[in-house]
């Protein structure tokens, strides 16, 4: 029939064999049906229970892709600004400063990308009671946000003894994370963030010494482009140019788990990608001294941000020696912020501009 499409190739079960045989240097997770790997919701209730288990699984699984979810840009800073990183910064600064965080996505991986057979992904579901309305299409219980959400002084304090910051064998994965990292800083420090993104990254870098966004490696390559999504979606037209009709099958799409615009399910996609990316585009290897420590549209290519991180804490102003050296905080109260939004706000409106 005209326009039909041709008929799906035959393959021969010696043929599949010897093909996935090919394959077989794949990582599982990638190999392993999606709807295998669980989203685990995390609330006060379960928050300690939960933070065990991830420090008992950290040793194996050191990398950690994170996303987050919260209200949207909502305030812009006016002045002048020394250049566009300084007024993407403030743009962050004053928002992160305004708002709450609502939900926190952490996924864990080993080295060659394979996830935890039972969870892979813990999804904390913060209590912010001014950010509830925001976010009512979501699909996330902002109801149950209400009752049995986490106290971000509780995260922030379990933060600090599991093993997950200030350790360089920890790498963390992102994408287009400057508000998400910007969150994770204000509740570590339970504080508002610095005047500058100089010392805002001297105190990221010594919470996470080892951090690659994607957004920020995907500069290096003509291949990829848009929204976390939209590249998942675009390693599967990478993986049909270069796979036999069998790999193809196998080594599908980046899939993802879970609803879209919640922040287990996007931390678990970003960690996929990354091991996609980096195995397709950068030959298993990406450049720690390139790529390390970068936050995409807060990092100007070339700026020695390991050099500022080490440098001598004399130097340093008053607030970031305070945060950055310091390694058990204090935490005395739970900070208030009462703000009013329009409906129209969402995530992350510049990242899929």
């Amino acid at each position: 029939m005209a326009g039909s499409k041709p008929p799906l190739p035959k393959t021969s079960s010696l043929q599949t064999s010897i093909d996935r045989r090919r394959i077989s240097h794949l990582p599982s997770s990638i190999l392993r049906r999606s709807d295998e790997t669980r989203i685990r919701d995390v609330w006060s209730h379960n928050l300690l229970l939960e933070f065990r288990k991830i420090m008992r699984l950290l040793p194996d699984y050191p990398v950690v892709a994170m996303d987050t979810e919260f209200p949207g840009v909502v305030a812009r800073p006016y002045g002048e600004f020394r250049s566009s990183v300084d007024y993407q910064y403030q743009l962050m600064r004053a928002n992160v400063d305004l708002l709450k965080i609502i939900q926190i996505g952490l996924s864990f991986f080993n080295h060659q990308g394979e996830t935890p057979s039972e969870c892979s992904t813990w999804q904390e579901d913060m209590y912010a009671q001014d950010s509830i309305a925001l976010l009512q299409k979501s699909g996330i219980d902002f109801k149950r946000l209400e009752t049995d959400g986490i106290n971000p002084i509780d995260f922030a304090e379990l933060m600090y003894g599991s093993g997950l910051l200030l350790l360089d064998n920890v790498q963390w994965i992102s994408f287009h994370s400057g508000y998400d990292f910007g969150y994770l800083v204000k509740m570590l420090t339970n504080r508002n963030l610095p005047n500058n993104e100089t010392d805002f990254f001297i105190i990221l870098r010594r919470f996470f010494p080892n951090i690659f966004d994607l957004k920020y490696l995907m500069k290096s390559t003509r291949h990829l482009k848009g929204g976390l999504q939209e590249i998942a979606d675009q390693m599967k037209v990478l993986n049909e140019r270069s796979f036999t009709f069998v790999e193809r099958t196998l080594f599908y799409k980046v899939r993802r788990v879970g609803p879209q615009h919640q922040a287990g399910s996007d931390s678990l996609l970003t960690g996929k990608v990354y091991f996609k990316m980096k195995q397709t585009l950068f030959e298993g290897n990406i450049n720690e001294q390139t790529f390390s420590g970068y936050l995409f549209g807060l990092s100007v290519p070339g700026a020695n941000l390991v050099d500022a991180v080490s440098t001598d804490a004399e130097s340093l102003t008053e607030g970031s020696k305070e945060a950055a050296e310091k390694l058990v905080l204090t935490i005395t109260s739970k900070s208030e912020c009462v703000v009013t939004v329009s409906e129209d706000t969402r995530k992350h409106s510049q990242e899929h501009s």
